[in-house]
């Protein structure tokens, strides 16, 4: 008997022990930890921004912030709002060790269209190696290995964060760039067109921060993917 199928059954059966529960309401789910009234009430981000995934008025494509001064990236892709309930699950996966909430989240983002043409290859947004020692993991890496697979991108990491810095969290949107100035490098080859990946945006200093490095590195188009714009 191959593995795989011994490997089949035996999920086959731990799924009957053990059936899915959705890690919001605990009511069954359909094959995963999410149940379908849930998922539905994930606020899709159908209408935003092409340059920054602002949700904006169907009426619109740019928002005015990037009419004005368009961000270093060439476009984005952020298939939900970052809004109840995803928010839930967000911070119980980033900062309660919650990595269920980051499986059921990664399949979130595997099942949306991407909005813009495949890119070369992913990079995730890297943690400083003490922050990384403390969280013992990074989310968006978590979310970006299975987002890689599902569309048979390379997953890269040749971006690093070369010095620590203030949780972008404390910090206002002008505070947030001059913390990340410099904050970012780049260790290896660098293909002509990459997605800089992270778990939420909000300003957009962290992916301007990334971008400006790896322009500087090569890389000819950078585009900005996140799961859920603020």
């Amino acid at each position: 008997m191959s593995t795989k199928l011994i490997n089949r059954r035996f999920t086959a059966a731990l799924d009957r022990l053990l059936p899915a529960r959705c890690l919001l309401c605990h009511a069954p789910g359909d094959g995963m930890d999410l149940c379908m009234a849930c998922l539905a009430d994930m606020a899709s981000n159908h209408h935003a921004c092409q340059r920054c995934g602002l949700p904006l008025p169907p009426s619109l494509s740019l928002c005015s912030g990037c009419v004005r001064q368009p961000p270093p990236w060439s476009g984005a892709w952020v298939p939900f709002r970052y809004a109840w309930p995803l928010d839930l699950l967000e911070a119980r996966f980033k900062f309660h060790g919650d990595l269920a909430c980051g499986k059921v989240l990664a399949w979130m983002w595997c099942a949306a269209e991407p909005s813009l043409p495949l890119p070369d290859a992913i990079i995730p947004v890297p943690l400083h190696r003490s922050r990384l020692r403390t969280r013992g993991y990074n989310q968006a890496l978590e979310l970006a290995r299975p987002l890689a697979r599902h569309l048979r991108l390379p997953l890269l990491s040749c971006l690093r964060r070369s010095r620590r810095t203030t949780a972008q969290t404390e910090l206002d949107a002008q505070a947030r760039r001059g913390n990340l100035r410099d904050a970012f490098s780049v260790t290896g080859p660098v293909p002509p067109h990459v997605a800089i990946l992270d778990d939420v945006m909000t300003t957009g200093a962290t992916m301007e921060a990334c971008t400006r490095a790896l322009l500087a590195a090569g890389a000819t188009t950078v585009d900005a993917w996140a799961l859920a714009r603020a």
